[in-house]
């Protein structure tokens, strides 16, 4: 089953990022390298929101990836959800 992890940003969230990138992108590889992780990065114009694919057996995967996110840790996301999404078409 894929969950896909809704974020919502705070205002300039592209630049306040910068301390905290380092070891997100270590969170994100390391679930990318697990398998869990199938996609992520940030909306565009505006970098409001960033949407996560995860492939797991529940949705927990997702939920704890956002626990130990740094970026959900230091305030950066003002909100997140996570919601199973059915594909139709693709793998």
């Amino acid at each position: 089953m894929y969950y896909i992890l809704f974020y919502k940003t705070i205002d300039n969230y592209v630049e306040k990022r910068v301390p905290f990138r380092e070891e997100h992108l270590r969170l994100a590889n390391e679930a990318r390298s697990n398998g869990t992780l199938v996609m992520a990065g940030a909306l565009a114009d505006p970098a409001d929101e960033a949407v996560l694919v995860f492939k797991a057996e529940s949705p927990k995967v997702a939920e704890d990836f956002a626990k130990n996110d740094p970026y959900v840790k230091n305030g950066l996301i003002t909100e997140w959800k996570v919601r199973p999404w059915t594909v139709v078409v693709g793998s």
